[in-house]
C-alpha cells in the first residue's frame, strides 16, 4: 500500500468568517474555511481546499482578475501570496494590523489594503525588468480618516477609489500623484459607512450606512457662498473666463426601514443592482437609482454576514458564520445554484460507503450529512435523531446506514430514498455509545455505557433478539469484522471479548488487557483485532488463539500540544497521550490513528514502526496546537490572549455575549471556552487510495494523488507515443498495449485499448504480463463508469480474470482497489442490463419460437409445392400471404410489449 498520502480535501465546513469571492468568469466561488480557503467549482460541481494553513482565522482573501493570484489575510494581519493555478505559496508578509479590506484593481496592476485607519497601495507580484520576483512593493500610504477603514472600492479604470470609515465618512482618492486634487471627503451619514460604490460611468457614487441609508452622489456645480446680488453680478463678469467649481453634492437619499442592522452589500454596475444583507437573515434586491425593489428573501435567523455577485449578475452569494452556511442563489429564476451548511457542533463519527464514493459524518447536533467525496458537496441531512449520535456503519452491500444515539435508539437509513425505515430499542432507556453491523446486514448490535450488555437485533423485524452478558463494565466499542460475523468488543472492565453471534453457545474467554480500551477495530479477514489502551499502546490480537501478535508504543509519536493555560511547554505535559480511533487499511497491513491530539499517525503493522505523522491543524486559535511557551504572553492572573476583551468593541452587538453559561463545551462556570483540536473518529476508504479524521475542524480528508504524478514503468529510449501508435497500425496489439503502460499517457492507453478487435482480446488477456495486470484493470474501473463501451468492458474484465483468477487471488493485496472499482461498475451498470434482460427474458422466448413455427410452416409449404397443382400453388401463396399478413400484426403487438417492457425496465432501474 501506498503512504504518500497528503491533504487533498476539507468537508463538513463551507464558510467560517470573512469575505466570499468569485472568479472573474463567475463559475468558480473561493471561501474562507477556519484557517483555510476552499474553492467551489459551480458548473462542473466539484470542490478542494488548499493545503497550505493560516495560523489564525482568514479574515479577507482577494482574487486578481486573471485569476492567477490568491491573496489571504488572517486576523493577525499576516498574508499569504498564493499561486491560484499550481497552488503553491509563493510569500508569505505582514502587514502588522488587522485588515479590514482587500481589493485588486481592475486592471490587476495594484492590490489597496485597509488597515487600521489607513489605506495602503501595493503593486500586484510581477517579473521586474531583470528579471527577478518582486513580491510586495508599496505604491503609497493614504491616510485622512479618523477610525478604523471598513471598505475600500476601486473604480472600473482602476484610477480612483472610494473608502468608507467608523468616522461616519467617505473618502476619494487617486492612484496618480498628479490627480491630488480629487480627494475629497463625503460626510452626511449617521452610521458606520458600510461600503461605497462606483456605477458604471463613474459619475455617481452611491454609499450603504449601517443604519440603512443609501446616498447618492453626484459630480455637479458647487453652490456659491456669496449672496444672490452678490453672486449674479459676479457670474456675469467672470462666466467668461472661468467656469464654476464643480463637486460632490447628495442627490438623492433612500432607506431601507428594516427591523435590523445592514451589515453587508454588494453593488453590480452594469446591471445597477444592489444587494445587502441584514442581521436578522434578510437580504434584499433592489435595482437603482429608481430605488425599486426586486426580491425580498430571508436565509435564517442570523446575520448575513457577507454578500457578492458574479461578473454577469445572475449569481449572488451570501455567508453566514453563526450556522457555517454558504447559498449561491440565482435571482432571475429564484433557484438556488448551491445552498450547504456545515455542522454546528463538533463532529462525532465519521465512515465510508463500502464503493467508497460517500462518506458520512455525524455530530452532537443529532444531525447526520452525507457527503460526496468527488464533488465535496452534502447530498442530504438526516435529523431524526434528538441527541448526540455516537456511532455510524454501513451495511455490506452499501445502500443502508446504521446510527446509534444518546436518544436510545438505533435507527436505520435507506440511502435511495433519504428515509428512515427502522427504528431498533432496548427494553429500557438507555444511552447507546457504540454500534457494529453483521457483514451479511441481518444483525446490527450496540452498547451502552448505562449497563453491562450488548444488545442483538434483526434489521428485517426490528426485534430484539438477545443481550450479550459478560461484561464487568460499560461496553466502550464495538467492531465486526468483513468476512464472518465474528463481534469483538471492549470494556472498561479492562477486557476485549470475541462473540460468535450466529453460534450455539455465547460463552467467550476474554482477553486481558492492561489499561481501558479507547478504541477497537477487526482487520477485514476477521483473524486480528487491534486494540488501543488509554496508557498509549497500539495491540494486535489474533483472534482463533488470542495471543498478542503486535504491541505499538504511540507515546512518542504523538503530538499533545499545550493549552493557553499551561505554564509549561507541550513536551512536558501529559495530556491526551492516547489514541481514541483507529482503523485498519483495505489490506489490514497499515492502520491509521488518532486521539484528543493534534497528530494522525499511519502505522506499519508487521514492522510496528511509523510510516507518517499529519499535523491535523496550526491554527493557533485551537487549544493543543502550541509546542512552546511564550513567556511575554503570561502574567501572574494567566495567558493574555484568555482574558475577555469584547467589552472594547465599538459595536454594541460586539460587545453583547449571546450565550448562556455553560452552553460551551469546558468548564461549565466559563461562559466562553476556547475548543480544543482532536480527532473524534478516522476511516479509510475501500478504494485504499484516501482516509478521512473527523476533526474539530471539520472532515480532513488525505489521499493519494496519482492524478498530477509522473510515473513512467520500465521507460526505454525507443518507447515513444509515435512508435505506440506505429505497433498498433501494425496490429501488434499487445505490444502496443504494454508501451502505453510504460509511457502512462491516459489518452495513448485508452486509444490503443479500444483499438483492441473483439475477436483477439482473449489473446491479448492470456499473453499479458502479470506485471500489467492491475495496471489494466485500474484503468478499465475508472473509465467504465462512463465509457459506452458496454458489452467491449464486459468483454475484457471477462477475459482478464478468466486468464489470470489465481495470480489474483493469491495476490488480493494487490489489487484490491482495482477489483473494487471493477465491483462498482458491475454493480451499478451492468446489474441494470442483467435485470432488463431478465424482464424481457419471456419476450425473446416468444420471438424464437414464433421464428421456429415460421420457418417450420415454410419448409412444409416448399415440399407441398412440388406436388400439387398450379391452383394449389395460388392458394398456397394466399397462405404465405395470409400468414404474413396474420405475422405482422404479432410483430406491432411484439414492438409495443417490447417497448414497454424496456420502458419500465428503465424506470425501475432510474428507481434503483
Amino acid at each position: 500500500m501506498k503512504s504518500d498520502f497528503k491533504f487533498s480535501n476539507l468537508l463538513g465546513t463551507v464558510y467560517r468568517q470573512g469575505n466570499i469571492v468569485y472568479s472573474d468568469d463567475g463559475t468558480k466561488l473561493y471561501s474562507p474555511v477556519g484557517n483555510r480557503v476552499t474553492c467551489f467549482d459551480l458548473v462542473n460541481n466539484k470542490s478542494f481546499t488548499f493545503d497550505y494553513e493560516h495560523r489564525k482565522n482568514i479574515a479577507r482573501i482577494a482574487l486578481n482578475k486573471n485569476g492567477t493570484l490568491l491573496f489571504s489575510v488572517d486576523e493577525d494581519g499576516r498574508a499569504i501570496l498564493v499561486n491560484n493555478v499550481a497552488r503553491t505559496v509563493l510569500h508569505h508578509f505582514n502587514f502588522k494590523d488587522k485588515v479590514s479590506d482587500l481589493q485588486f484593481s481592475p486592471d490587476g496592476h495594484y492590490f489597496a489594503v485597509a488597515s487600521g485607519r489607513f489605506i495602503q497601495t501595493w503593486k500586484t507580484p510581477d517579473f521586474s525588468e531583470d528579471r527577478q520576483f518582486a513580491p510586495f512593493v508599496k505604491h503609497r500610504n493614504y491616510a485622512g480618516h479618523y477610525a478604523d477603514v471598513t471598505s475600500v472600492t476601486w473604480s472600473n479604470d482602476s484610477r480612483f477609489f472610494v473608502s468608507t470609515s467608523k468616522d461616519l465618512t467617505t473618502k476619494i482618492f487617486s492612484l496618480r500623484s498628479e490627480e491630488k486634487d480629487v480627494a475629497m471627503t463625503l460626510a452626511g451619514h449617521r452610521d458606520y459607512v458600510i461600503k461605497a460604490f462606483f456605477n458604471a460611468t463613474q459619475e455617481i457614487i452611491y454609499t450603504v450606512s449601517k443604519d440603512g441609508a443609501l446616498f447618492k452622489w453626484e459630480y455637479t456645480e458647487r453652490p456659491s457662498e456669496l449672496s444672490d446680488e452678490e453672486s449674479e453680478d459676479e457670474e456675469d463678469e467672470n462666466m467668461e473666463e472661468e467656469t464654476k467649481p464643480m463637486s460632490w453634492r447628495i442627490t438623492a437619499k433612500s432607506f431601507f426601514y428594516a427591523d435590523a442592522n445592514l451589515r453587508c452589500a454588494t453593488f453590480h454596475p452594469e446591471s445597477n443592482i444592489m444587494v445587502v444583507g441584514f442581521t436578522n437573515g434578510e437580504f434584499r434586491i433592489y435595482e437603482l437609482p429608481e430605488f425599486n425593489l426586486i426580491q425580498k428573501l430571508s436565509m435564517g435567523q442570523n446575520a448575513v454576514n457577507t454578500v457578492n455577485i458574479n461578473k454577469s449578475g445572475e449569481w449572488l452569494a451570501f455567508g453566514s458564520s453563526t450556522l457555517g452556511q454558504l447559498l449561491v442563489y440565482e435571482w432571475q429564476s429564484e433557484s438556488y445554484i448551491l445552498k450547504q451548511q456545515g455542522h454546528f457542533d463538533s463532529t462525532n463519527c465519521v465512515c465510508y460507503s463500502p464503493d467508497g464514493s460517500r462518506v458520512v459524518s455525524a455530530s452532537d447536533d443529532g444531525k447526520i450529512k452525507v457527503w460526496d467525496v468527488v464533488s465535496g458537496f452534502c447530498l442530504v441531512t438526516l435529523q431524526e435523531h434528538t441527541a448526540a449520535v455516537t456511532g455510524l456503519s454501513f451495511a455490506k452491500k452499501g445502500q443502508v446506514l446504521f446510527s446509534s444515539s444518546l436518544d436510545g435508539t438505533v435507527r436505520a437509513w435507506d440511502l435511495i430514498r433519504f428515509r428512515n425505515f427502522r427504528t431498533f430499542t432496548a427494553t429500557e432507556r438507555v444511552q447507546f455509545n457504540c454500534l457494529a453491523v453483521d457483514p451479511s446486514g441481518e444483525v446490527v448490535v450496540a452498547g451502552s455505557q448505562d449497563t453491562f450488555e450488548i444488545f442483538v437485533w434483526s434489521v428485517q423485524t426490528a426485534q430484539l433478539l438477545d443481550s450479550l452478558s459478560g461484561h464487568e463494565g460499560p461496553v466502550s466499542c464495538l467492531a465486526f469484522g468483513s468476512e464472518n460475523s465474528v463481534l469483538a468488543s471492549a470494556s472498561w472492565d479492562r477486557t476485549v471479548r470475541i462473540w460468535s453471534i450466529f453460534g450455539r453457545t455465547q460463552s467467550v474467554e476474554p482477553i486481558e488487557v492492561q489499561s481501558d480500551v479507547l478504541g477497537i477495530c477487526m482487520r477485514p479477514d476477521s483473524k486480528e483485532v487491534a486494540v488501543s489502551t488509554l496508557d498509549g499502546h497500539i495491540t494486535i490480537f489474533d483472534i482463533e488463539d488470542a495471543k498478542q501478535l503486535h504491541l505499538i508504543d504511540a507515546r512518542k509519536d504523538i503530538l499533545k500540544g499545550r493549552h493557553l493555560e499551561d505554564r509549561f511547554e507541550a513536551k512536558n505535559s501529559a495530556r491526551a497521550t492516547y489514541f481514541s480511533t483507529i482503523d485498519y487499511s483495505f489490506d489490514g497491513l497499515s492502520l491509521v490513528a488518532g486521539g484528543n491530539n493534534n497528530s494522525l499517525c499511519l502505522y506499519d503493522i508487521s514492522n510496528e514502526v511509523l510510516l507518517k505523522r499529519f499535523t491535523v491543524s496550526q491554527n493557533m486559535q485551537f487549544n493543543g496546537t502550541l509546542q512552546q511557551l511564550n513567556s511575554k504572553r503570561m502574567t501572574e492572573a494567566g495567558a493574555i490572549d484568555l482574558i475577555d476583551r469584547d467589552g472594547e468593541n465599538s459595536d454594541l452587538e460586539d460587545r453583547i455575549d449571546t450565550s448562556l453559561p455553560g452552553s460551551h463545551r469546558g468548564d461549565p462556570s466559563a461562559r466562553n471556552v476556547r475548543p480544543q483540536i482532536r480527532v473524534t473518529s478516522v476511516s479509510f476508504s475501500p478504494t485504499a487510495s484516501a482516509f478521512t479524521a473527523a476533526s474539530t475542524e471539520g472532515l480532513l480528508v488525505y489521499s493519494v494523488d496519482e492524478s498530477l504524478i509522473f510515473d513512467p514503468f520500465d521507460l526505454d529510449v525507443d518507447i515513444t507515443p509515435e512508435s505506440t501508435i506505429e505497433s498498433l497500425s501494425e496490429k501488434e496489439y499487445l505490444t502496443a498495449l504494454v508501451m502505453a503502460f510504460r509511457l502512462n499517457e491516459h489518452y495513448l492507453i485508452q486509444r490503443v485499448y479500444e483499438s483492441v478487435p473483439v475477436k483477439d482480446i482473449q489473446l491479448v488477456s492470456e499473453d499479458l504480463p502479470v506485471v500489467y495486470l492491475d495496471r489494466i484493470l485500474n484503468f478499465i474501473g475508472s473509465i467504465a463508469m462512463e465509457s459506452p463501451h458496454l458489452e467491449f468492458n464486459v468483454n475484457w474484465i471477462q477475459c482478464l480474470v478468466t486468464s489470470h483468477g489465481k495470480y489474483i487471488s493469491s495476490h488480493k493485496h494487490q489489487f484490491a482497489s482495482s477489483i473494487r472499482l471493477l465491483q462498482r461498475f458491475l454493480n451499478r451498470i451492468a446489474k441494470d442490463v442483467v435485470d432488463t434482460t431478465k424482464r424481457n427474458g419471456h419476450l425473446a422466448s416468444y420471438l424464437q419460437s414464433a421464428q421456429a413455427i415460421e420457418e417450420n410452416g415454410l419448409e412444409e409449404n416448399g415440399s407441398m409445392k412440388d406436388e400439387e397443382s398450379e391452383e394449389d400453388d395460388e392458394m398456397n401463396g394466399e397462405e404465405e400471404d395470409s400468414d404474413e399478413e396474420g405475422w405482422i400484426v404479432p410483430e406491432k403487438k411484439m414492438n409495443g410489449a417490447f417497448k414497454d417492457d424496456e420502458e419500465e425496465g428503465l424506470d425501475d432501474s432510474d428507481e434503483n
